[in-house]
């Protein structure tokens, strides 16, 4: 094959493009990826949209990635990487391996980290080159469609719960039943948390109660979501997914003395709680950014081992606008999926 297919943006907030390029070698320490499938995620707007610094365009995004080694660098194989391997490649595009959080250990905050679609192409493509270092081990239990969420979607849910103050027993409660949440309350019950979905509507109670949620609240009820918290005795911690400053905020009364807020879905506007929420209780507000290579081998090993999946909807690489585009709807039922084959 001289050449393959990439669907890219070419200005900011432009639509998408199938285009043919030449394909392309991996560098020294880099691995070329035959894409099988790819998660659309909403940071992916960052980039579209030229939301942060330093987005070049034309841009390929795409940062949940799954496929197959075809090609290795130099170095790749002494790593343990062999051509075939099934990896993925996520939020965690690879990290600079200097600054003080990389020497400190913290490679997720690296100052320079690497995301696929902002540092270099993304999975919206038939393949992609990759560092090494931003691989992935996909267990033969997950298909493609499933492991690629799994690298920003599921590490994120997976990894803000297991870092977090909670222990098995505890109420945990998981803000959102969307791309994010309905993973967070999947995750929430299997690490042994006693679960609380938070969502909009009575008609959600059902499907919070299949993923194993012990408790709904409907946040558009009469009674004040921190105050239904309160009545089930508080939650150790809230697993904010929504994307919404607001819906997060509502939450905060209703953590239990040294409750933990974990903060996981983006919003521009500011959270509205007051120092005063904070002192007298103790409570602790943290924002968690996704997972190295290896949380996520860590994230697919455990969904592996409990059965859980990303409810998904795949549209194939010629239709990457219209996936995006029911991503930025919120009608994606939950994680739009772009396939190659």
């Amino acid at each position: 094959m001289d050449s393959y297919r990439v669907a890219q943006v070419a200005e900011a907030g432009g639509p998408f493009r199938i285009v043919e390029r030449e394909v392309p070698q991996p560098g020294p320490g880099h691995v070329r990826v035959a894409v099988e499938a790819c998660g659309v995620c909403h940071s992916d707007v960052l980039f579209v949209n030229a939301g942060v610094p330093g987005v070049s365009f034309p841009v390929v995004p795409g940062h949940e990635v799954a496929g197959r080694i075809d090609a290795l660098g130099d170095g790749a194989q002494e790593r343990g990487w062999q051509l075939g391997d099934r990896v993925t490649v996520g939020w965690f595009g690879g990290s600079c391996g200097h600054c003080t959080p990389c020497r400190q250990g913290d490679f997720i905050v690296c100052e320079s980290l690497k995301v696929p679609g902002w540092a270099y192409d993304g999975g919206f493509a038939e393949m992609l080159v990759a560092p090494a270092d931003a691989l992935a081990r996909i267990p033969e239990a997950l298909s493609a469609n499933d492991a690629g969420p799994m690298a920003c979607a599921g590490v994120t849910t997976y990894n803000g719960l297991r870092r977090s103050s909670a222990r098995p027993g505890d109420l945990v409660a998981v803000l959102g039943l969307g791309g994010l949440g309905h993973l967070g309350v999947q995750y929430a019950v299997a690490m042994g948390f006693e679960t609380v979905a938070i969502a909009r509507g009575a008609e959600k109670a059902d499907f919070a109660k299949q993923l194993g949620a012990h408790h709904y609240v409907d946040s558009t009820a009469p009674t004040p979501v921190a105050e239904a918290l309160r009545s089930l005795g508080g939650a150790r911690v809230v697993l904010a997914t929504a994307g919404n400053s607001a819906a997060i905020t509502a939450t905060v009364d209703g953590l239990t003395p040294r409750g933990e807020l974990v903060v996981i879905g983006a919003d521009t506007e500011p959270l509205g709680i007051s120092p005063g929420q904070l002192l007298m209780s103790g409570r602790i507000i943290r924002g968690h950014p996704s997972g190295t290579a290896q949380d996520v081998q860590d994230t697919m090993a455990f969904s592996a081992l409990h059965g859980i999946r990303p409810m998904v909807e795949t549209l194939p690489l010629d239709q990457a606008g219209e996936a995006y585009g029911k991503m930025l709807a919120g009608t994606a039922r939950f994680r739009m999926v772009i396939t190659t084959g």
